[in-house]
């Protein structure tokens, strides 16, 4: 059973949330947070396996609690999804490098929602690859100049080749088809290469991609 925490200030959206996810036979609603330092504490006291986190909220917001929750190693098996009013919203970058898994605009549809949750919580996947891949282009083109290769030091040459895969939004069965391999071998090598960079999940490994210079916004086309 796959148990989510719903954070957001506002009580329709999460009674909404709730509806759906308790309607199915894998999901139940642990618990429900109105900000982000009641949320903090729910993570604490109930240890659910995927946090429904809104951006803006009171007392403490969704970035911050985020933080707290990533930095912490006693929560490191607790998955955050930042839920946000709109698919560009400046906030999201940053709460993916604070280790965020992914991101949901609040509209999405209930059917990607599900698979949302349930791909997170699994690891196995990027949440909304495509928005979350023009998301990411476009704070990469303004931030910082790329980290030094020697970042990447410690990746084999299959290993690099598989994480700007994964920087581009390919997912593990794109990946093995394009490398001519498993799907159980790439993903062996994400997972590796995850372990060897220190990323806490695919969202992060992305981030990463961009920020080394081995993948650039331009090649998302």
């Amino acid at each position: 059973m796959i148990r989510v925490l719903l954070a957001d200030d506002q009580s329709l959206v999460r009674a909404g949330f709730r509806a759906l996810l308790d309607a199915q036979p894998d999901i139940e609603v642990a618990g429900e947070a109105s900000d982000g330092e009641e949320a903090l504490a729910q993570v604490r006291e109930l240890r659910p396996d995927i946090v429904l986190m809104d951006i803006r909220m009171p007392l403490l917001d969704g970035l911050a609690a985020t933080r707290r929750i990533t930095e912490d190693d006693a929560l490191k098996d607790v998955k955050v999804v930042m839920l946000t009013t709109f698919e560009l919203d400046e906030y999201v970058f940053e709460a993916i490098r604070s280790g965020a898994s992914g991101f949901l605009v609040k509209d999405t549809e209930p059917e990607e929602l599900l698979r949302a949750v349930r791909a997170v919580v699994d690891g196995d996947a990027l949440l909304s690859p495509g928005v979350t891949r023009r998301l990411i282009a476009e704070f990469a083109a303004r931030s910082k100049e790329p980290a030094a290769e020697g970042a990447l030091a410690g990746l084999t040459e299959r290993e690099r080749e598989v994480m700007a895969l994964v920087g581009i939004g390919m997912s593990n069965e794109e990946i093995a088809r394009r490398l001519v391999v498993s799907p159980l071998t790439a993903k062996t090598h994400v997972s590796r290469t995850m372990v060897k960079l220190g990323a806490r999940d695919r969202a992060q490994l992305v981030v990463l991609a961009y920020e080394s210079g081995l993948v650039r916004p331009g090649w998302l086309g």
